[in-house]
């Protein structure tokens, strides 16, 4: 018994570790061992491992009633108990005993909370009948103690049970503490404190049933002997019972007549309340009339009295106010009665845009007095949009005329007046709010609008531009400068003069300063001011107009808002792009006439200014970016454009400048062009600004390519013998007179190199006619002996008709005697066909180089086809030069 107790012991140990692992602070009542279990195992063909059940209790912490648990553990691999399975025992609501195990050992538990029927309860098979007794007392204890009720007991004998718990009081170990020592178990023999017997009968039923045990003469373990006693008391009470209501016959008759007389009355209190429901039924059907028809008059109220708000509200849009009327049909355009124009503007688009359909319910538009009342504001809108553009185009007209007629606004002589349109501006913006109206009342009525605002600025600002352009050229003085700057009827040296021009491109740029400012600001003033949908434009003084001193118009702002008082957001509207530039063509048309002037006068004093006016073009050309500015845009391209074929005119006469050289009988010497465009290039240098490198280059390539191709043309048609000293000077001269210009100038720097090319092989040509005159038999010698080593062997040669040893002695003996008397003629004949003596001593030291050459190639020839022939050396022969 000790050992059993001790192995319990050990079973609760194991069972309240593998608990506490899982974080449960739980305390382990009561423990033991299973040998069997079924549940969903069962169902699937196989049974379930060996488990431990154990019984376990968590106190509350918060005051609530304590809880109860019954957890299945199972053996892990390594043989170590961990928790399977928890079940609540407060949901604990049947034990019962398999009948058909004949061991009765195999119980069933049953719980509420189950709901899924299709998992059978949890089903386990004890070792013995006293496990299984001890495991059932334990379970029915802790729920009479923890829940005050008792599950329901199926297949077991409660007395049975009872007797059972006296009989046996196990032996239960209890830790003792050593005060020099470890803890020790010690077993305890103490009796269970079974309250079965208390809790499933009372104890008058207690005393009765030991009563009546004692009138039997049995022992305590006859069980099966007194209950088939007792079973047959019970039959025989029955048949008392049976026999004592066959004596009570006539008693049955008087309670079959009470309930007879009983029917009776039900029946007729069945009649009356049928009566009293019938009653009622009308009743109810009269009051759920009364009631429908209180409904209809309530809702039909209720429908009245919105329909009048409905119809209040309705008169109220359909109103004219007198006020609005008054300023709509014949009220004055004046300055001070503008805010009331405007409001009545406001008025009359918010209403003809409340009677539309989304903001009117779609019910009211067929009514006569809404088709009525639109018609009328239709008119209203009509008329006040006729008189709102007629005075609109008359002031634009007397706006224009008034400024016109006032001389002080324009240049005049001595005094160059800048345009001031900041007062035109301001009067016109006064109007501003209107025309956005006009716009959402009529969007038809811009365009006539438009047109005359366009027409009437238009002759001011041509007015004001011609003004400015002839007074601008009156008060420039500048000297003009010579067109013709290559042609050869001065001296080849001279160059012609030229005066400080600069004023002419100060003029220009002047020009474009005051006017492109001018007309982007009234482009973007127009295209504002006119309620085109367009994306902002950029300030009309960008940063490149800034540094030339354009003003930025901060005040022209209009603030143009929606009639709902939301500043307007323009939509980049191809369309409207469209219009607003072929307004803006209608706006500017013709200004460019006297941008045109002012660049014909520059031309005519200073053609090479056209470099400079191009740079600044293309500088102001870069800062307008506005798409709403294209007519600007144009104007400057345009401006480029025509630039552009006035420096083409003069590159086309400077060519034919070029081309007439060819005409002169005898050229002799450097050309007189090849000076005088190193000088045109260095001043087109000068005059280059921004992007104009690309005009230059291009003037460039067509001078100095009709240059060379006269060059060339030149020494073809003159004698054949000076032809390559005409190239050879005259490139050279090109070289020396564009040496410092060619290095920042790449496409000056390509004709350098090109003419540095043509030099070189001018002066091979000329050199190799020089040497071969003065020694021509001893190279035509060595010319015959290498053409005929072609055809046949090095040891023929010399056998061959005048190319023996004897002929090449003969050659040597002539050609070399007096050698230098011949180099010295060499020298002479050089030096007298040159005319710029500065050539001389590079030539000579080029022929000197060249005969060189010739002769070790001779030499050569010479001592591989004849042997070792007694001629002078090489190294002979280079002392020799030397020391001449």
């Amino acid at each position: 018994m000790g050992k059993a107790s001790m192995e319990d012991m050990e079973l609760r140990r194991a069972c309240a570790a593998a608990i506490a692992s899982t974080g449960a602070k739980e305390e382990v009542v009561f423990s033991i061992r299973v040998a069997k279990g079924r549940g969903i195992f069962e169902k699937l063909g196989r049974l379930a491992k060996p488990r431990v059940l154990a019984l376990t209790s968590k106190n509350s912490t918060r005051g609530d009633q304590d809880r109860a648990f019954l957890r299945v553990l199972k053996y892990s691999t390594g043989g170590v108990l961990e928790p399977a399975k928890l079940y609540k025992l407060k949901h604990l609501s049947k034990l019962e005993v398999i009948s058909n195990d004949t061991t009765g050992c195999t119980f069933i538990l049953g719980f509420d909370n189950l709901r899924n029927h299709s998992v059978a309860p949890p089903q386990w098979t004890m070792r013995n009948i006293d496990d299984r007794n001890l495991f059932l007392l334990s379970v029915l204890n802790i729920c009479k103690e923890l829940f005050a009720r008792l599950p329901k007991v199926v297949g077991i004998d409660i007395v049975e049970m009872a007797l059972w718990a006296k009989e046996n009081t196990p032996t239960v170990t209890d830790e003792v503490s050593s005060d020099n020592g470890p803890t020790t178990e010690v077993p305890v023999k103490r009796e269970i404190k079974v309250t079965v017997e208390k809790d499933l009968v009372s104890q008058a039923e207690e005393e009765d049933m030991e009563s009546l045990l004692d009138t039997y003469v049995l022992g305590v373990g006859e069980a099966d002997a007194f209950s088939e006693r007792m079973k047959k008391e019970l039959h025989a009470l029955e048949a008392a019972n049976v026999h004592s209501l066959l004596e009570s016959e006539f008693l049955i008759e008087e309670v079959l007549q009470g309930l007879e007389a009983a029917r009776a009355c039900v029946d007729d209190m069945d009649e009356w309340l049928r009566i009293f429901n019938t009653k009622l039924r009308h009743m109810r059907e009269d009051i759920a009339s009364i009631e429908s028809r209180n409904n209809k008059l309530e809702m039909q109220s209720v429908s009245n009295k919105a329909l009048i708000e409905e119809l209040d509200k309705l008169l109220e849009r359909l109103r004219i106010p007198s006020e609005y009327a008054a300023s709509l049909t014949g009220g004055s355009f004046e300055e001070s009665r503008m805010l009331k124009n405007v409001e009545a503007c406001e008025w009359l688009a918010g209403t003809i845009h409340s009677l539309e359909v989304p903001n009117l319910d779609p019910s009211y538009t067929d009514m006569r007095a809404v088709r009525e009342k639109r018609a009328e504001l239709e008119k209203l809108k009509t008329t006040f949009v006729k008189r709102a553009s007629e005075f609109l185009r008359n002031y634009f007209s007397s706006l224009v005329d008034f400024m016109i007629s006032d001389k002080s606004y324009f240049s005049q002589r001595g005094q160059l007046k800048r345009p001031d349109h900041a007062d035109l501006r301001y009067k016109c913006r006064t109007y501003a709010r209107l025309l956005q109206h006009l716009k959402s009342l009529d969007r038809s009525s811009l365009g006539p609008l438009r047109k005359a605002y366009c027409q009437s600025l238009n002759l001011l600002l041509r007015r004001e531009a011609r003004e400015f352009a002839n007074e601008l050229r009156a008060s420039t003085k500048a000297s003009r400068n010579p067109t013709i700057w290559l042609e050869g009827s001065t001296g080849p040296s001279q160059a012609p003069n030229s005066a400080d021009t600069s004023t002419v491109s100060e003029a220009y740029a002047k020009m474009l300063t005051i006017f492109i400012p001018l007309l982007v600001d009234e482009s973007s003033f127009f295209a504002h001011f006119m309620c085109f949908e367009v994306p902002a434009l950029v300030p009309a003084g960008g940063p490149a107009l800034n540094k030339k001193g354009a003003k930025d118009d901060d005040d022209d702002d209009l603030g143009i808002m929606d009639p709902d008082g939301n500043d307007m957001k323009p939509d980049s509207g191809t369309s409207e792009l469209v219009t607003l530039n072929e307004a803006l063509q209608e706006l500017l048309d013709g200004i460019q006439e006297d941008f045109y002037a002012v660049v014909d006068w520059a031309y005519k004093i200073d053609p090479l200014r056209c470099i400079s006016m191009h740079g600044i073009t293309e500088r102001y050309l870069s800062g307008q970016k506005a798409d709403a500015a294209g007519f600007v845009r144009k104007l400057l391209h345009d401006l480029e454009s025509k630039i552009s074929v006035q420096f083409g005119r003069f590159v086309d006469e400077a060519c034919h400048q070029i081309e007439r050289n060819e005409r002169n009988v005898r050229q002799i010497g450097v050309l007189s062009y090849i000076p005088r465009f190193a000088t045109l290039a260095a001043r087109m240098e000068q005059y280059i600004q921004g992007q104009s490198r690309e005009l230059v280059d291009k003037a460039y390539t067509k001078l100095v390519s009709t240059m060379f191709t006269t060059l060339e043309k030149i020494a073809q048609s003159g004698d054949p013998k000076g032809a390559d000293i005409i190239l050879l000077e005259n490139y050279a001269a090109f070289q020396n007179s564009l040496y410092d210009l060619a290095n920042v100038v790449p496409t000056l720097a390509k004709f350098y190199h090109q003419a540095s090319e043509a030099y070189e092989q001018a002066c091979t040509r000329h050199i190799g006619g020089i040497i071969t005159g003065q020694f021509s038999r001893l190279f035509e010698f060595h010319r015959r002996i290498e053409e005929l080593s072609f055809t046949i062997t090095p040891e023929e040669i010399p056998f061959q008709l005048g190319l023996s040893k004897s002929e090449l002695r003969k050659v040597v003996k002539t050609s070399l005697s007096g050698i230098d008397k011949s180099i010295n003629a060499m020298y002479r004949r050089l030096q007298r066909n040159l005319n710029s003596e500065e050539l001389l001593p590079s030539l000579w030291d080029k022929c000197k180089k060249e005969f060189l050459e010739k002769y070790d190639s001779f030499v050569q020839t010479v001592m591989r086809i004849y042997g070792n022939e007694n001629i002078p050396s090489v190294d002979e022969m280079r002392e020799l030069l030397s020391s001449l």
